[in-house]
């Protein structure tokens, strides 16, 4: 059953009152229908590790052809497969590395993912990107899109950082002027980014320009985290 992000008018009404610029975004994005990740917090990091810096159409691909070798996606499962077996789901080496370290970890009770459901967000990032393949971006993506976090706004995204060019007209976003703009968005950040991908879309009509110089556009175009969430499901 697929699952979609959750948020409610106190959400949109409490964002729209902080910032009218935003607000303005949010009228004309109209309701945001994103579906989530897995809700089994060990299949969803096997699921955005396989994800990364490959198209949404790979991904599935992929995805649904490791279940269907495995059975289903757990650390038992991917703990008995060999790194060649994982790999020949369609993966690097490397990914199928990073995915058979996580399993062990997992299953040997080293990594607590009961734990990290615990946690307040900036242990739960700095706990799951301690693992490897999984750095702060996907971390993030994990709390959001797993675990239904209400405040990921991620600094590493760069079409969060497009789509917040669009909306408010800016050339650069700062770290300083990010966090400006997280702390007025708070503790809705997670909706925040929602609206801000859907912008950066440039499907929205009246918001079909980012404001970076050409060259920095060009530089930026296709690095993680550009369109990656913005553009998926």
């Amino acid at each position: 059953m697929t699952r979609y992000f959750e948020y409610g008018t106190d959400a949109v009404d409490y964002l729209k009152a902080k910032d009218k610029k935003l607000g303005a975004a949010i009228d004309a994005v109209g309701v945001v229908r994103r579906e989530m990740d897995e809700d089994d917090l060990f299949s969803a990091i096997v699921h955005q590790i396989i994800g990364q810096q490959i198209s949404t159409a790979a991904q599935a691909t992929i995805w649904n052809r490791m279940r269907e070798r495995l059975g289903e996606v757990t650390p038992s499962a991917v703990c008995a497969a060999t790194e060649e077996g994982l790999q020949s789901c369609g993966i690097t080496f490397t990914k199928a590395r990073y995915i058979k370290s996580c399993a062990e970890k997992v299953a040997s009770g080293q990594f607590d993912l009961d734990a990290v459901r615990e946690m307040d967000d900036a242990e739960a990032i700095a706990a799951l990107s301690s693992l490897e393949g999984v750095g702060v971006w996907t971390a993030e993506m994990l709390l959001l899109f797993c675990l239904g976090r209400p405040d990921i706004l991620s600094y590493g995204d760069l079409a969060i950082h497009r789509g917040m060019r669009m909306v408010y007209h800016h050339r650069k976003v700062t770290r300083e002027m990010f966090e400006r703009y997280r702390r007025r968005y708070s503790p809705y950040g997670s909706v925040a980014s929602l609206y801000l991908w859907a912008i950066s879309s440039m499907n929205v009509p009246g918001y079909d320009r980012d404001f970076a110089p050409k060259k920095a556009r060009v530089a930026k175009k296709g690095k993680l985290g550009d369109g990656a969430v913005g553009a998926k499901g």
